[in-house]
């Protein structure tokens, strides 16, 4: 791995009449008797018809309605918080739910709250209890409410307001005189929504744990770990510390079921759940390379565990033990050398709420200070990282937030302060960041200096791709002989012009193409008029026209995803996308497959893989040689390489007892939890080209099965129908060496590349690719699989939530070379071959 970096007519009154008839009359009489019986008999029908509509619409809706009331469920609603008390001496003994003065105190205060809620008579009607959970220095009662709603009156539960509670509690509650056992005087409030779920009562003691932290690492775990947690758990547990300590948390073990609606972990900055106080709620499973770490603001934790589902998984294991407490003296700092490294305070783990920490840093006059963020973490729900009104780092007066790979800015003067603030809900990991002095006359010695303030190489700029992160090595070009100069000033290959791809940003390199504004492009470059898009009839000759119509079921092209029935589907990329297409639902068949078990970060720093991030990836030992290729799992039995790796001028190569593949495995040099397997059958294309390298693909057959684990799961394969369209970021996976020449890596590497326009593709080899190949990586270098990596996979995440493997490391000229990008055997073409073989 080379790595450089969705109108009702009533009737008149009228009085009765009688006539006599003459004999003509009564004959005609007769006609108009039939005529009338006629009309009775059609009137009477009309009447059934109409009674039965409205049995129907009126009457049976009626019935419905109740039958619907009956299973509406009643609701429950919790509103926690907590109450300060003044004048009060406070007593450790609080701290024991069992103790008399505990019980007593408790007592008073819930009576005091059950006095005001009934005050109120739209709460007093739904009030069922109040409970007081716990004490804390100050002193502070922690206390819920629980109102329970009928069916019948569920319209009523929008008036549970916050704000409705809160003003009952200030008016009422503040105001009240003494008590059985002793005057309490109340000076501040708060409730707030809370899942019922995690109302808790400490004094029934039912999966109910005090904890007293210490210097000394203590670990507490989840009921049936590590087997499985019960279902429908309602567990907390209270952490308390020394005072002016923090308490410390790390989960080392954790894996809830992955849907945090049924099952989580939530952990509050409070002895209360209250949202307002939240530091993070999580499940899923999570590998020891990344575990979930969270830090208090005083010397008070909660944590609660909640199960629904019928899915139970192990649950936790975690540490706990006090830390000095972080304050906005303890934090930050004034920098003075002239480079050097800071971060949020106690990253990687989560940042504490309720802290503002300030870095000065100042370097020599006559220099300017560059600051680069590595990793930068703050999301919270519901915030708007255009604003950041919550938690953000702040410099020169603009406020950062959210998730970014990375951030470089540069100061105006020697002097560049950076604050960070974290409210009192909600944290994350934060960030890490390095910065150094400059010349401003010569910012990047030997190099091109980006108006961000980061240095990159000078063969980089003007080379069509944004390498700075804010375009400013592709403004202000001046385009050579090869190149084509954008609207925008940008310059791109001359043979990016007309290939369908927005490559300029503004269109300009598709303006000038062969098709008019009212024609269709096909896929192969043909132009048929635009009306005839979506006909349901195929006017391209690849059927690209009828490619993405839902209109246009009974066309099959190659752009089809074609059902096991042979019902052809007119939609891409419809295989594994969570909506079943077909009638007899086989694009959702066999879609367990291309998902990571592990919870992963989308930004770590570095291209070291972490453990379980490419969990379909094999290494490949061949004798006593080591690593010489890679793999990756298509099922329990199945591997997919390249045929290279095997037919060489070696015939050793083909001698199945010759290899052995390693599954699970990050380094080299470890081997816990990695599964090793023989190799039963070797089986290469039979069109393999040793010369051409088309047709390079090879199937391995495994001695004994797989057993999945978090680090070991198959990737998807994709239908032959299936786009991978130019310029889609997907990761290449491998050992192999990290430079041209080099040795290979002993830790799993990743790289980002992007799919290369076939066009581009044909150009840049110089006409050796072939319809079984495809190129990705970057034209300007830099990035690459390289010797070592072969037969690995390149894989691509889709929306589905999937990860699919688009291609086979296959071949290229040396690593990372520009307009060098690497060749890989296209496994949509090569799909067929596969399931005949594999029968996967």
């Amino acid at each position: 791995m080379y790595s450089a970096r969705y109108q009702y007519a009533g009737q008149n009154e009228q009085h009765e009449k009688v006539d006599f008839l003459t004999n003509k009359e009564k004959m005609s009489s007769k006609r108009k008797t039939g005529v009338v019986v006629g009309v009775l008999v059609a009137l009477l029908v009309l009447a059934a018809v109409a009674a039965f509509l409205i049995w129907l619409f009126v009457f049976k809706d009626a019935d419905s309605e109740a039958t619907l009331s009956e299973k509406r469920v009643p609701a429950v609603l919790v509103f926690s918080g907590h109450m300060k008390l003044v004048d009060m001496t406070y007593d450790p003994k609080l701290e024991d739910t069992s103790s008399k003065n505990f019980q007593m105190l408790a007592d008073d205060l819930e009576e005091i709250l059950e006095i005001n809620y009934k005050k109120d008579p739209f709460l007093a009607k739904y009030y069922t209890k109040s409970v007081v959970t716990a004490f804390s220095e100050g002193v502070i009662a922690y206390h819920w409410t629980q109102f329970n709603v009928p069916a019948d009156d569920l319209e009523m539960v929008p008036e549970f307001s916050e704000e409705r509670v809160l003003e009952m509690l200030w008016k009422g509650i503040r105001k009240q005189g003494k008590q059985s056992h002793q005057d309490i005087k109340i000076s501040e409030v708060t409730a707030s929504y809370t899942d019922p779920r995690m109302a808790r009562n400490p004094r029934a003691k039912e999966c109910f744990y005090r904890l007293e932290a210490e210097t000394n690492v203590q670990s507490f775990q989840s009921p049936g770990f590590p087997a499985k947690y019960p279902p429908k758990s309602r567990c907390q547990w209270q952490i308390r510390a020394p005072e002016k300590h923090a308490i410390a948390v790390r989960f080392s073990h954790f894996h809830i079921e992955d849907d945090c609606s049924n099952d989580f972990v939530s952990i509050y900055d409070s002895l209360s759940p209250d949202e307002s106080q939240a530091i993070t709620e999580k499940c899923g499973q999570r590998p020891p390379t990344n575990p979930l770490q969270v830090v208090s603001s005083s010397n008070i934790m909660l944590i609660n565990l909640i199960t629904d589902s019928a899915i139970q998984r192990p649950g936790f294991r975690a540490e706990y033990n006090i830390i000095p407490l972080s304050t906005a003296k303890t934090c930050g700092g004034r920098l003075t050398d002239s480079q050097g490294k800071f971060s949020s305070p106690h990253h990687p783990s989560f940042y504490p709420p309720a802290l503002d920490c300030k870095w000065t840093i100042e370097v020599a006059a006559g220099k300017k200070v560059r600051v680069k963020f590595s990793i930068f973490r703050m999301k919270e729900p519901g915030v708007d990282i255009r604003v950041c009104h919550k938690d953000y780092v702040e410099v020169m007066g603009t406020k950062y937030c959210g998730e970014m790979s990375s951030l470089a800015l540069t100061s105006q003067t020697n002097i560049l302060e950076v604050t960070f603030h974290s409210d009192e809900s909600f944290t994350d990991k934060g960030f890490n960041a390095e910065y150094n002095a400059y010349d401003p006359a010569n910012p990047c010695p030997d190099q091109f200096a980006c108006a961000s303030g980061i240095c990159i190489s000078k063969d980089l700029q003007c080379d069509g791709w944004n390498d700075c992160g804010d375009m400013s090595d592709e403004m202000k070009c001046k385009c050579e002989k090869d190149q084509f100069a954008c609207d925008n000033g940008m310059c791109k290959p001359k043979y990016w012009v007309c290939d369908r791809v927005n490559d300029c940003g503004d269109e300009s390199d598709e303006k000038q193409c062969s098709c008019d504004d009212n024609e269709w492009r096909c896929g192969d470059g043909t132009c048929v008029p635009q009306e005839v898009v979506c006909d349901t009839k195929k006017d391209c000759g690849d059927g690209s026209d009828e490619a993405s119509c839902k209109v246009s079921p009974g066309i099959c092209s190659d752009f089809s995803f074609k059902c096991k029935n042979q019902e052809c589907i007119n939609k891409v990329n419809a295989e594994c996308d969570r909506v079943k297409d077909c009638s007899d639902g086989s694009d959702e068949e066999s879609c367990d497959c291309g998902i990571r078990p592990y919870k992963l970060n989308r930004i770590v720093g570095g291209e070291n893989a972490e453990l379980g991030e490419w969990p379909w990836q094999v290494s490949l030992h061949f004798m006593t040689n080591g690593h010489v290729c890679g793999a990756s799992i298509l099922s329990d039995k199945w591997l997919l390489s390249a045929a290279h790796c095997f037919q060489t001028s070696n015939s050793l190569n083909l001698v199945t007892s010759n290899w052995r593949t390693y599954s699970g495995m990050q380094d080299q040099y470890k081997q816990d939890d990695v599964q090793l397997r023989s190799v039963q059958t070797i089986i290469t294309h039979p069109n393999y080209n040793q010369m051409t390298f088309d047709y390079d693909i090879a199937l391995l057959e495994l001695s004994q099965p797989l057993e999945f684990t978090n680090t070991i799961h198959p990737i998807c394969l994709p239908a032959p129908s299936h786009v991978f369209p130019a310029g889609m970021s997907c990761w290449v996976t491998g050992w192999g060496t990290l430079r041209e020449g080099g040795r290979t890596a002993r830790l799993l590497q990743k790289a980002e590349v992007k799919i290369i326009n076939d066009t581009v593709c044909n150009v840049v080899t110089e006409g050796q690719v072939t319809s079984r190949m495809l190129c990705s990586g970057f034209l300007s270098g830099g990035v690459d699989a390289c010797q070592g990596d072969s037969g690995g996979p390149l894989a691509c995440f889709e929306e589905s939530g999937k990860w699919f493997q688009v291609g086979i490391v296959s071949w290229g000229e040396g690593c990372a070379r520009r307009n060098k990008p690497g060749v890989y055997s296209r496994v949509t073409k090569l799909r067929d071959w596969i399931r005949e073989i594999t029968g996967i």
